[in-house]
Order: structure tokens, then C-alpha cells, then sequence
């Protein structure tokens, strides 16, 4: 399954989604590729922040001919995660082209919402080449408690695309750990960001 994570917006969390994303599914025994196509490569550089052995390789792929070399490159895995780039049209519809499943990080903002057309329009015009493409929205980065947090989930409702059930917090410890090139889910297994992410990929696993 190829999921790639995109927003024509940054600063959504992308980046933290997808190396966790992707180490949750090695974790379960997968081998896992992820592909930074973005052009700023955040997810190389918190790959090579790592110590130690990796539980799957990063490289960088921020052009726009994705969809033609990642089958070639995904031969060997049963998982591809692509972090797509902001603004940069021609990849991102690259990493559409190539995707079962795009997910798109949406924080609990009404800026976000409203950013989210360019998103859509881009996923509205790949639909008619691949119909079968899957997506949704992943509430990322929710305040807890708050009614912005709440409502952003009615506000997507105009995008006529699903949100999912699984929602990921604010949390300190995403950031603590990324600064060791590594995820809450080896950090800290049992805590509440990690049972998000849990949940997240359960989710995603049934929705694909």
C-alpha cells in the first residue's frame, strides 16, 4: 500500500505523521519505505538524527516523476509513506498519481480549513485519471479541550471527504523525540501519543 501524506499548506505536521506512520507499520513486521518528497527534506534529516540501526530507509524523491520510479523502488516493501511537499504542485500530483490512500493533515484551524480547497481541487482533478484512490483527512495537532478542536470536524464536513475517528494531539513529546531521529512509539510506547498513532494506523489499515 502506498499512503502518502499531503497538503498544499505547511507546518501541518506531515513530517510527524509519516515517520510515524511508518514506524508503527514496522513496528507490526512490515518492511516499510518512506519517500520525502518534499524539497526541504525534513523526513532525511530526521533519519540521519537517528542513532542506531533504522527500522526502515528514507530517501528523497522531490520530483515530480514519483509515480513512474516508485514501483521499481517499492518492489521489496509492503508499505510505501510519502511525505509530500507544500506548494509544490507538479509533486504532489506525482505522489497522487502514485498513492492507494492520500491522507491529509488538517490542524483544528479555521486557516486550515479554508487551505484545504487547494488540496482537494488538486485530489478532484487526479480522480478523473485514478478512481480508485482513496482519501481522507487526519486531524492532527488538536488542542484538547477546546471547541476549535470540536468543531473542525463539521467544518471539513463542505469538503464531502471523511474524516477519520482517530485525532492527533498537541504534544511536546512528538517534537522531544523527532530531535533524536526517532518516534513517541520507541520513546514511550504506553503513552497517550502513542495510543493515538495506534490508532491512527488501525484506522488506516480498515479504511484502505
Amino acid at each position: 500500500m502506498i499512503i502518502s501524506f499531503l497538503n498544499q499548506k505547511g507546518g501541518v505536521g506531515k513530517t510527524t505523521l509519516a515517520v510515524h506512520v511508518a514506524t508503527a507499520l514496522a513496528k507490526q513486521g512490515a518492511r516499510v519505505l518512506m519517500v520525502d518528497a518534499d524539497p526541504q527534506g525534513s523526513g532525511l534529516d530526521w533519519a540521519a538524527s537517528r542513532a542506531g540501526d533504522p527500522l526502515f530507509p528514507v530517501i528523497g524523491l522531490p520530483k515530480p516523476t514519483i509515480h513512474r520510479e516508485l514501483p521499481t523502488l517499492a518492489v521489496d516493501y509492503k508499505h510505501i509513506v510519502i511525505d509530500g511537499p507544500p506548494r509544490v504542485y507538479d509533486v504532489a500530483r506525482s505522489a497522487i498519481m502514485a498513492s492507494d490512500l492520500v491522507l491529509i493533515p488538517v490542524q483544528p484551524s479555521p486557516y486550515d480549513v479554508w487551505a484545504a480547497k487547494e488540496i482537494i481541487d488538486l485530489l478532484s482533478e487526479a480522480a478523473s485519471f485514478k478512481d480508485n484512490l482513496k482519501r481522507a483527512f487526519v486531524i492532527n495537532r488538536k488542542i484538547v479541550n477546546t471547541a476549535i478542536g470540536r468543531e473542525v470536524t463539521e467544518a471539513l464536513s463542505e469538503y464531502d471527504l471523511p474524516v477519520f475517528k482517530a485525532e492527533i494531539c498537541q504534544r511536546v513529546s512528538f517534537a522531544e523525540s523527532a530531535a533524536q531521529g526517532r518516534t513517541v512509539l520507541e520513546t514511550d510506547p504506553e503513552s497517550l501519543a502513542s495510543k493515538e498513532i495506534n490508532a491512527l494506523v488501525k484506522e488506516v489499515l480498515e479504511f484502505a
